[in-house]
């Protein structure tokens, strides 16, 4: 079944509506993903740790109010934790329940063989949807109005595992050895998200429309704080901005993300401040640097980092 478009007219209509849900959706990422809507591909989402690749696909299913059905992917995820497992308790008990008819079944038929074959009818129902348990995947197919799938950090998982993906990708469908093939009741928009930690598989990428998203410039770094922290006053906004813009231009191990740069202008307003001084700074410092190293280097060119950021939010 092909999913619904209704609601998805023009990459100007997501950009809009992306706002409304409080995601600056840049014209890049629009037009991504007004293709993948329309072309029913999944979409591989690649760019540093923080820089909003998870809360692209949370955000598309606020968009289009469907469920967001998340698969964090990890080294040893296989079929069982991903797709279906079979109700083994279930199953068990159907097999008592059988036990105990058995010589119901067999008492009217006339001979062993007749027997057997009124026995023989019962096996396909122990290996039948019924006795499913679905795990995110398989949950995504089954969803009758569509749904969000995230498979989120795929570069984490391993070659089989993204092997094993590979029918879903293409056809949205799986296959059950015991059951045979289940197809999607309704295409479900697919999210995979990557640190590149290693490389993807080109059969893949292949499958997949490309998005990279990177560090954002000044201007849209300010204005995803003003939507996010709406509270915060212009000249600190700047003045942070400024900061972590800075920040990821030195020599660390961690660069701080677009959520860490959230999450520091959050402390700023908790703590009351009006204007970035090295005090409030310095003492904050573990808010979007995780590495004893990477502050000291900071720490090092303290003064002239404030020093610039004030500059700039007082231009």
């Amino acid at each position: 079944m092909v999913r619904s478009n209704d609601n998805i007219t023009s990459i100007e209509n997501i950009q809009q509506a992306f706002r409304g849900v409080d995601y600056i959706c840049s014209k890049q990422i629009a037009t991504t993903l007004y293709l993948a809507f329309r072309l029913n591909k999944p979409i591989l989402v690649e760019g540093p740790a923080g820089v909003g690749k998870t809360d692209l696909a949370k955000k598309t299913a606020s968009f289009l109010n469907l469920p967001l059905i998340r698969l964090q992917c990890y080294e040893g995820l296989d079929e069982s934790k991903s797709l279906y497992e079979w109700k083994y308790g279930k199953q068990l008990l159907y097999t008592q329940i059988l036990k105990d008819k058995l010589n119901d079944i067999v008492r009217e038929k006339n001979n062993l063989a007749e027997s057997l074959e009124a026995i023989h009818q019962y096996d396909d129902i122990f290996f039948s949807p019924r006795f499913l348990e679905p795990r995110p995947l398989l949950s995504a197919l089954q969803q009758r109005k569509g749904s969000v799938l995230l498979i989120d950090e795929i570069d984490k998982s391993d070659d089989e595992f993204e092997a094993f993906l590979l029918e879903i990708l293409s056809d949205f469908q799986i296959s059950i050895p015991e059951i045979g093939t289940i197809a999607a009741k309704s295409t479900p928009y697919v999210f995979l998200t990557s640190n590149n930690t290693r490389e993807l598989s080109d059969a893949l990428k292949r499958r997949c429309l490309h998005l990279f998203i990177p560090f954002p410039d000044a201007q849209l770094e300010r204005d995803i704080i003003n939507i996010r922290v709406p509270d915060l006053g212009d000249s600190l906004r700047f003045q942070l901005v400024s900061f972590i813009q800075q920040i990821r231009k030195l020599d660390i191990k961690k660069l701080p993300s677009i959520s860490e740069t959230i999450d520091w202008a959050r402390v700023l307003l908790l703590l009351h401040a009006d204007c970035l001084n090295m005090e409030i700074v310095r003492s904050t410092l573990n808010v979007f640097l995780k590495f004893e190293d990477d502050i000291a280097v900071v720490n090092d060119r303290l003064y002239e980092l404030t020093q610039q950021a004030t500059k700039e939010g007082h231009a």
